[in-house]
């Protein structure tokens, strides 16, 4: 008990001697801490200055570019119209049989490159064969008959000259009688002749005369038959045309069994087999002209106010990222695409919503050669139109006539397909100008 109560008076005096210890401690660390916030103020002081600059450079760079960007967007940007609803197009062509027949043959391959006038599928043409022999025996027996009636008008000439002859030797013996006569009838009258010789001789002039009469009827009835005969060489040889005309059908025919490309491309969509029986008019395949591929770009009606043919294009294909291609506007559509479909829409009816429209617009591509294998018809492209350059201007269609001679001249004048159709698209001022659009306008 005695020594617990001689340690319990010491425990406040090591208590006492440990507390400014721990001030010491607290102080030390605060102390550090001031140093070092005193220290980092030193360091920091210097930077202040850079750190204004690189943030007044950024400052002046973002303006600059801002600048730019501005001035780009008001010189070029804000009449750059641009749409991803295009897609390239290709004006192809289906191949189809004139005559039906089994094909025995098909020359070409999928995919394959063909050209004008190269042969794609054989049909059978034994039919049409023996058609075109039959065409031919019928031209010549035409032509034999061609040859008979014109040897029966020669030799009915030479019966008319026969005829004439008769007539001529009719005549000198009708008017021999009728002189005979006239030199006997004196005779007669003195008695110098019997009765019985002037009356022979009056019979003999009658026949004589009646025997004229008959070679004129003769030689009417040869002249006349003439104009049968001509009838009847004009009849075989129109008979003659009608059987080369058959004739030429039937070697129609017969060359179509062969059905040839008409235009160069590729063949795509082949669903001719050896051995299938193909109609008139049966699809076979396709030939596409993919060296031929055109654009075309549908933009909404807000966005053509300021589109003319020949404005420039810059075309950018998904297949080809960062490749794009130039070209020119050819064309604008007559009419929206909606006036074209299949079910128009019919807005007098029910209720109203107004959906904006979209103007089918053909683009002329100029497509490098290194670049046309991969061009295919059905790619989706993005267009963009800089209506800012103005088309060249159109030539006139078509002057008016100021005689009514000049009427049917005019008429005939036609635009080119490639023309610019100024013209035909008009002045459009009820569209607001591109400015107030703002910048790149996408549909």
């Amino acid at each position: 008990m005695s020594t617990a109560t001689q340690v319990k008076p010491a425990e406040p005096a090591e208590s006492a001697e440990s507390s400014p210890m721990t001030a010491r401690q607290a102080q030390a660390p605060a102390g550090k801490a001031a140093d070092a916030a005193q220290t980092s103020d030193q360091t920091k002081a210097p930077a202040n200055p850079r750190r204004k600059k690189i943030l007044l450079g950024v400052l002046a760079l973002g303006i600059v570019a801002g600048l730019g960007w501005g001035t780009q967007w008001w010189f070029v940007g804000r009449f750059i119209e641009s749409t991803d609803d295009a897609y390239l197009q290709a004006d192809s062509m289906t191949v189809a049989p004139k005559v039906g027949g089994y094909v025995t043959e098909v020359l070409v391959r999928d995919n394959e490159t063909v050209t004008v006038g190269q042969p794609l599928v054989r049909l059978d043409a034994r039919q049409y064969q023996a058609a075109y022999d039959e065409a031919q025996a019928t031209v010549v027996a035409r032509e034999a008959d061609v040859a008979r009636a014109q040897a029966e008008l020669s030799q009915h000439a030479s019966a008319i000259a026969q005829a004439r002859a008769e007539l001529d030797s009719a005549r000198a013996n009708a008017a021999y009688s009728a002189g005979q006569v006239k030199r006997y009838a004196p005779l007669v009258a003195t008695g110098a002749e019997t009765d019985e010789r002037l009356a022979e001789l009056r019979n003999t002039s009658a026949r004589a005369d009646a025997a004229l009469k008959s070679n004129e009827a003769s030689l009417q009835a040869s002249e006349r038959q003439t104009d049968t005969l001509t009838a009847a060489l004009a009849q075989a040889k129109a008979q003659l045309a009608v059987a080369q005309a058959s004739a030429r059908k039937a070697d129609l025919d017969l060359a179509d069994t062969v059905v040839k490309s008409t235009l160069a491309g590729r063949v795509g969509d082949r669903a001719v087999r050896v051995g299938q029986f193909a109609q008139p008019g049966t699809r076979l395949l396709t030939v596409v002209p993919v060296q031929n591929v055109y654009l075309t770009a549908n933009f909404k009606e807000t966005q053509v106010g300021h589109m003319r043919p020949g404005q420039p294009v810059t075309v950018h294909v998904d297949a080809l990222p960062g490749e794009p291609i130039h070209g020119v506007v050819d064309s604008l559509s007559p009419g929206t695409g909606a006036q074209f479909a299949l079910l128009p829409a019919q807005n007098a009816t029910g209720n109203f919503t107004k959906i904006v429209q979209r103007v089918p617009v053909r683009i002329r591509l100029d497509v490098p050669e290194s670049l046309r294998p991969v061009l295919l018809p059905g790619l989706s492209v993005t267009a963009d139109v800089d209506t800012h350059r103005t088309a060249p201007a159109a030539p006139a269609a078509a002057k008016q006539a100021t005689h009514s001679g000049q009427a049917g001249d005019a008429s005939a004048q036609q635009l080119s397909l490639s023309a610019p159709l100024n013209s035909l698209v008009g002045p459009i001022t009820s569209a607001a100008p591109s400015s107030m659009t703002g910048g790149v306008q996408r549909g």
